[in-house]
């Protein structure tokens, strides 16, 4: 199992660690480092001043919204920071939902996810190829666009610049039965959101069809520290915040994702005092259990068996998000 380091989203302004937290993941061997965005900063660019800054480890993202961009921009970055670094590029997406497509981005969450990834996915596919013109005749990501309201004048093209990798690797955020395991057949590697190594039997359907080399990547909140409890809070903020908030009382995906891991009254607990204001509170009904069983926090003895329950099953990926360096060394040294 390989080890990567998570840094995430920005808060209200760039984090002034993530830049040594990466090069130090680089000197323990970490196999690489990934950024994201939500609703503020964007993923690239940070990713592109750890690229400048590094020599060796792999740059992902985890992830980049697919409404933010048309999927031949998305390709347009990836491939440009691909060339940049020298091949460490690994482009991680995610659809993300209904209240942040609509309400950030202005743009309508599909009516048919799986059909709006499928054919995202295949435009990434053909500028990273570039066997030809870019052509599809995709009902959201039409190439080129025939719409009634365009000039019906589009022309199919091909990138001027010449991809380094034309199978740079592509991983999908993915949280339903369905769209993890179409996940299995379109792209290189699945980005869980949650994972717990109790529960695998969850996403072992979905993951049937899985190819050899296919990457699991979850991200997991590690803290080396004595207090348990204490070292979890993070993680129930994050839960709290995602579950309560990220998402409509009638949809959403990470409140289904908790019920589905045998959490639902406590999910459904969760989002009604977050959306009743009650933050605090939500935080609080976080349940330890379900938080503790997705992190790796406690002493490192506790963490050293914990890893091991991951190491067992099909995660061939953990990206570790770790506010210190002294656990990113913890879990080099734990992982061999």
């Amino acid at each position: 199992m390989r080890l990567g380091l998570a840094l995430g989203y920005w808060g209200r302004g760039p984090d002034p660690d993530h830049v040594a937290l990466a090069q130090e993941a680089e000197r323990l061997g970490y196999d690489s480092v990934w950024t994201a965005e939500a609703w503020g900063s964007d993923a690239f660019t940070p990713l592109t001043w750890i690229a400048a800054q590094t020599s060796r480890i792999k740059l992902g993202t985890a992830v980049v919204q697919m409404a933010a961009r048309s999927p031949v921009t998305t390709a347009m970055h990836a491939l440009t920071l691909d060339h940049l670094s020298g091949g460490r590029m690994m482009l991680g997406l995610g659809l993300s939902g209904p209240q942040v497509v609509e309400g950030w981005y202005g743009r309508p969450f599909p009516k048919s996810p799986l059909t709006a990834t499928r054919e995202y996915v295949d435009v990434i596919r053909q500028v990273l190829r570039r066997e030809g013109p870019v052509a599809l005749d995709g009902r959201f990501h039409a190439h080129p666009y025939r719409g009634d309201d365009g000039t019906g004048l589009g022309k199919a093209l091909k990138p001027i610049t010449h991809p380094l990798r034309a199978e740079l690797p592509v991983l999908l955020g993915a949280e339903g039965p369905k769209n993890i395991a179409q996940t299995t057949r379109i792209a290189d590697g699945w980005l869980p959101l949650y994972w717990s190594p109790m529960r695998t039997d969850v996403y072992e359907a979905s993951l049937a069809e899985a190819p050899d080399g296919f990457m699991v990547a979850p991200m997991a909140r590690a803290k080396v520290c004595d207090d348990v409890t204490e070292g979890l809070l993070p993680v129930k903020a994050m839960l709290g915040f995602y579950i309560g908030g990220m998402g409509h009382s009638a949809r959403n995906f990470h409140a289904d994702l908790m019920a589905r891991m045998g959490y639902e009254s406590e999910a459904r607990r969760i989002q009604e005092l977050f959306l009743a204001g009650r933050r605090e509170e939500a935080v609080l009904a976080v349940p330890d259990a379900f938080a503790d069983e997705i992190s790796l926090v406690g002493p490192r003895e506790r963490i050293a068996e914990r890893l091991e329950l991951w190491r067992k099953g099909p995660v061939t990926d953990l990206l570790v998000l770790a506010p210190d360096p002294h656990t990113l060394r913890v879990l080099a040294e734990l992982n061999g």
